[in-house]
């Protein structure tokens, strides 16, 4: 794996170089916002992984995501907060980032979340490749369509384009059960998994951003159900 950590703290990096190395993983350091940048551009598509602390000299953590994920919409980004800065984790989610990390955290429970995170991206990117004549698709209904081999979705024979990992696996998650409600807290659960541990704000955050992606192709069908929590429902879609 191939890691670009972007991180102010010459201390922490040094300090996690040495659990990176025992990963045996290529790790490349930037220490402002805009030296990340251009590591970045160098060979966007080269990168699997991004830590992305959010404070940052000469380009902060929030203009350095939002950069990136202008190149790339599906290299993995966790960002790294400290424990007041929730706003910012809410912000950075909303904006593209995967998952995050509050300092001062465990180095191995980043290395566990990186691994995790991992692990679905390249699942997901190894899936797509794999381009068969006939394409199997996981859910169908009326309106909608998912396939986790091509990690494709389309709404009203549209694809909904541009989703991130996590958006995906949240999506598959709903659609596979139309009409059901999911609670937020089961949602962290059968997305984010045992190794995440967040908040409600996460859920909310990446449906916000799922939501803006179906709107380009057609009518909503992530429903809120006040004081409990979303389900997919297409049933309203018109012809």
């Amino acid at each position: 794996m191939k890691l670009l950590m972007i991180e102010d703290n010459k201390s922490l990096s040094e300090m996690m170089s040495m659990f990176f190395k025992k990963e045996n993983w290529e790790i490349h350091y930037a220490y402002d916002g805009i030296e990340a940048l251009e590591k970045f551009k160098e060979n966007p598509r080269s990168w699997d992984m991004i830590t992305l602390d959010l404070n940052l000299p000469g380009m902060d953590g929030i203009q350095v995501n939002n950069e990136i994920r202008a190149l790339s919409t599906t290299v993995p980004i966790i960002i790294l907060t400290a424990r007041d800065s929730e706003s910012d984790q809410v912000l950075g989610l909303e904006m593209g980032a995967d998952d995050y990390v509050v300092k001062p955290f465990s180095p191995i429970t980043l290395i566990a979340r990186i691994k995790a995170l991992h692990r679905r991206a390249s699942l997901g990117s190894e899936k797509k490749l794999e381009t068969d004549a006939e394409t199997s698709f996981d859910v169908v209904t009326d309106h909608f369509k998912l396939s986790t081999k091509t990690r494709e979705a389309y709404l009203q024979g549209s694809p909904i384009e541009d989703l991130t990992p996590k958006e995906f696996d949240l999506l598959k998650t709903l659609s596979q059960k139309p009409r059901q409600v999911f609670s937020r807290d089961q949602l962290l659960q059968l997305v984010w998994h045992y190794e995440f541990y967040g908040d409600e704000r996460t859920v909310d955050a990446h449906i916000k951003k799922l939501r803006q992606k179906i709107e380009k192709v057609g009518p909503q069908i992530i429903q809120t159900v006040w004081g409990v929590g979303y389900k997919f429902d297409d049933s309203g879609v018109s012809e």
